[in-house]
């Protein structure tokens, strides 16, 4: 086993040049966008905005106070009050340390800009395509994620790389939370899970810097703002771009909904307001800029995905096989990507997918005409996979919790 965990038959799909030569020497050449920062933040939530690159600011708020965390304070403590904050209105746990405390209460509150009936259309628009969402968030966002460079090196080399479940069943969590109909509201969990997660890549950013094998450098510290859009736009921008890639009509009300309630979340996770598109033309423009040229294999993505793809192994179900999910990952993210990724071609999945597919959509969406999302036949099927989804992915440890973390891998 070499320093990255890569097995020899995961080294030889490599074909020992890109995954089972590079290892951790390629940290010292991580991929980033060549061009300058373009993106006026006169198309933000915000409307305006001082223009730094996004590359050169990290989270000034919420980093400082998890490093005095993480150094002096008693994190499993803190770990066990904080499991027990779970709604979105609900009261701070005593005995947290009065930084944290302080910050999460600043960190919880809604921007001026919420609109709640944005918010409603947003639900009206996952409860008609909650499995497709469910898909999308897997196969399309899920797998992107091992080929942006950053995400996936982080991930590969924080506490999460080595417990690779749990770290997507927490991902699982979040777009569960987030199609949920009082996902912002006082007895929902999004902002708390928000919250958590900001908390975490707060501690990242602490540790990962401490690892052997991260390089050392001030501009090479992980989550950056710019690595928060990328991964942003990983979700609700390529969802969009898929679903109008299949001609799946979507109401402009709850376009513009599931727009808001991303661009909700965006700012619960810390990005800067300047940074988050007002419109889904102004997401369209920034992703040009900074998701799609910086899509690239690394050696640490392919183990990731090799290990994704093999997540329903353990179940031993023909529906989670493994040539069925790379099928899936080539039909959604396109030949290039999952070539990158080293997923070959299925040859009875990939063919089967491509001629099924457009009919199956067309069904689906003629039958919600004639049966109404309303009378729920639709999201009772949709949540009982989400549900399923994220219980398996917990192994059945519900309900899941997402705590500080004190390693790296």
């Amino acid at each position: 086993m070499d320093g990255l965990g890569l097995n020899r038959r995961a080294a030889l799909r490599a074909g020992g040049g890109l995954l089972g030569a590079v290892g951790a020497l390629a940290l010292g050449a991580r991929t980033a966008r060549a061009d300058p920062w373009t993106w006026p933040s006169s198309g933000s939530v915000l409307g305006s905005g001082k223009g730094a690159d996004p590359l050169t600011l990290w989270d000034s708020e919420a980093d400082p106070v998890l490093a005095d965390v993480l150094d002096h304070a008693d994190v499993p403590a803190i770990n066990a009050l904080l499991r027990t904050w779970t709604r979105n209105g609900q009261p701070l746990p005593d005995g947290l340390p009065k930084g944290l405390h302080d910050f999460i209460e600043y960190a919880r509150q809604l921007p001026s800009w919420t609109d709640q009936a944005k918010l409603a259309s947003s639900f009206e628009f996952t409860k008609k395509r909650g499995t497709l969402l469910g898909v999308l968030y897997a196969f399309d966002s899920g797998m992107m994620s091992t080929v942006i460079p950053h995400e996936a090196r982080a991930v590969y080399y924080s506490r999460g790389g080595s417990h690779l479940k749990e770290r997507i069943a927490k991902t699982a969590k979040f777009g569960y939370d987030i199609g949920t109909v009082n996902a912002y509201a006082p007895d929902g969990e999004m902002i708390v899970t928000c919250v958590k997660t900001r908390i975490i890549h707060a501690a990242v950013r602490h540790l990962l810097p401490q690892s052997p094998y991260w390089p050392k450098g001030k501009n090479i510290i992980p989550i950056s703002q710019d690595d928060l859009m990328v991964t942003w736009h990983s979700l609700p921008t390529s969802i969009k771009r898929t679903l109008t890639a299949w001609n799946v009509p979507i109401a402009p009300d709850e376009s513009e909904g599931y727009l808001h309630s991303w661009q909700l979340a965006g700012h619960l996770l810390g990005i800067r307001d300047e940074y988050l598109p007002a419109t889904w033309d102004q997401a369209e423009a920034q992703a040009r800029q900074v998701l799609d040229p910086i899509l690239e294999p690394t050696a640490e993505g392919n183990n990731l995905a090799d290990q994704l793809l093999s997540l329903g192994a353990d179940l031993d179900l023909t529906l989670l096989s493994r040539p069925i999910l790379g099928a899936f990952t080539r039909f959604v993210l396109g030949d290039k990507i999952a070539d990158r990724l080293l997923i070959p071609r299925e040859p009875v999945w990939s063919p089967l997918l491509e001629f099924s597919w457009g009919p199956y959509l067309a069904v689906r969406e003629g039958l919600l005409d004639v049966i109404p999302p309303t009378q729920d036949a639709y999201w009772m099927f949709d949540e009982f996979l989400r549900q399923f989804a994220m219980w398996y992915l917990a192994e059945l440890r519900m309900p899941l919790s997402i705590e500080i973390p004190q390693t790296n891998r």
